[in-house]
């Protein structure tokens, strides 16, 4: 170790409590810039994992277009090859395939333009929370080929109840008119307003028998077994098919299927950076402060250093190697206590008194997971460490304009 390291870590301890505190500072910052953004990202992933359960999936196989220009003839062929790909793929939680349709429904006194989606019942509760979603009535049975599912807007705006009949009209893959009277068996409050309003499920099996599909489908919904996996799911499904030759289906994934939770999602997170940053210009301050005041009350020691023959170059150095050890010790407790403090949470969750009822209607759980990584866990931190530095960058280079005697005579 050399002498000016040796001197540095010497130096620090001469005022303990300043030392300290500075410390302190730095370390509280690190540990809540750690801890917040654990938090923040982990309620991300819960509200990403709460949207694409209700009706998107983390990622979907469709015909290339589709998403573009939802148009009837725009299917998946043969659904059970797609499925043989995805049975091969250890990631998959679980997937189902549906079929959708634009159609005008009508009650005895109303009529609405709505999306007819066509769901096999059994896959579909282990994709999305629909079925825990059914306020009223009950879910879709596998061989209810004439029931439907609506939402509570879509009730509200048709005036119909449970055991009600709607009568749907559109049109079918081949041009043909697909007409059938269905009975509604559940109402279901998704939370989102334009699903509720827009949207009707019925079994997968009748809407192919009405709208003239076959065996063909539209969208494979696929749930994988966490956020993290889902890029290489997409990657592992892409490359199967650029194996095969088949160039007809693609596979998008929920930023592309769900551009607008994305961007809100980048907003809050634009949001909560702007605060981080104030938080850290605060604790800069603090530091910039805390080596402005050591440089002036050392003034007459540095003169003496430069009287004996030490450069102002290496009286800086020395310096700043201070400022360096001050903020490594409060960063790196900042980042012990705050992952400390975060893994806890990461287990038990974060309970918020009185939005447990509110969280259990929209199948968000009752307690929020921070979720620490390497990017919350070191990010904070580091820019903390830069800005530090470079506030203490300024007091040490007013050493380089001392001069000896006039720093001697400073009281």
């Amino acid at each position: 170790m050399s002498v000016e390291l040796k001197m540095a870590w010497r130096n620090i301890w001469r005022n303990p409590r300043r030392t300290l505190l500075t410390i302190a500072a730095i370390g509280f910052a690190s540990l809540l810039l750690v801890f917040m953004l654990s938090f923040q990202l982990g309620c991300y992933e819960t509200m990403i994992n709460t949207s694409v359960k209700i009706s998107t999936g983390h990622l979907q196989v469709q015909a290339k277009g589709y998403l573009e220009d939802k148009k009837m003839r725009l299917v998946i062929k043969d659904p059970d090859q797609v499925a043989s790909v995805l049975e091969a793929i250890d990631q998959i939680d679980a997937y189902t395939f549906r079929a959708n349709g634009f159609s005008l429904v009508s009650s005895d006194t109303r009529t609405y333009g709505v999306v007819v989606t066509g769901i096999d019942p059994e896959p579909e509760a282990a994709v999305s929370t629909i079925k825990s979603l059914v306020r009223k009535g009950r879910y879709l049975n596998a061989d209810d080929t004439y029931a439907v599912l609506i939402g509570e807007h879509l009730s509200r705006n048709l005036k119909v109840d449970i055991n009600d009949e709607l009568t749907v009209l559109g049109q079918g893959r081949d041009g043909s008119i697909a007409a059938a009277v269905l009975t509604v068996t559940g109402i279901f409050d998704s939370g989102i307003d334009e699903f509720d309003r827009n949207i009707i499920l019925m079994g997968l099996a009748g809407f192919q028998e009405v709208f003239s599909m076959g065996k063909s489908v539209h969208e494979a919904i696929i749930t994988a077994d966490s956020l993290r996996d889902v890029a290489m799911v997409q990657q592992e499904i892409q490359n199967h098919f650029s194996a095969t030759g088949d160039k007809t289906l693609a596979v998008p994934d929920w930023m592309e299927i769900m551009p607008g939770l994305l961007q809100g999602i980048q907003m809050d997170l634009f949001s909560g950076i702007m605060m981080y940053i104030i938080l850290i210009v605060v604790v800069a301050f603090s530091i910039f402060n805390t080596f402005l005041m050591a440089i002036f009350e050392r003034t007459r020691e540095f003169g003496v250093m430069m009287a004996i023959g030490t450069t102002p170059s290496r009286i800086t150095k020395l310096v700043m190697f201070e400022s360096i050890f001050m903020t490594l010790v409060g960063i790196l407790l900042g980042i012990l206590c705050g992952s400390l403090i975060t893994l806890y949470f990461q287990k038990y969750g974060i309970f918020i008194a009185g939005t447990e009822d509110i969280f259990k209607e929209y199948g968000i759980p009752d307690r929020l997971y921070p979720r620490l990584s390497l990017i919350s866990g070191t990010a904070g931190p580091l820019v903390v460490f830069l800005i530090t530095f470079v506030s203490s960058v300024f007091p040490a280079l007013k050493i380089r304009r001392l001069k000896p005697v006039d720093a001697m005579n400073t009281v």
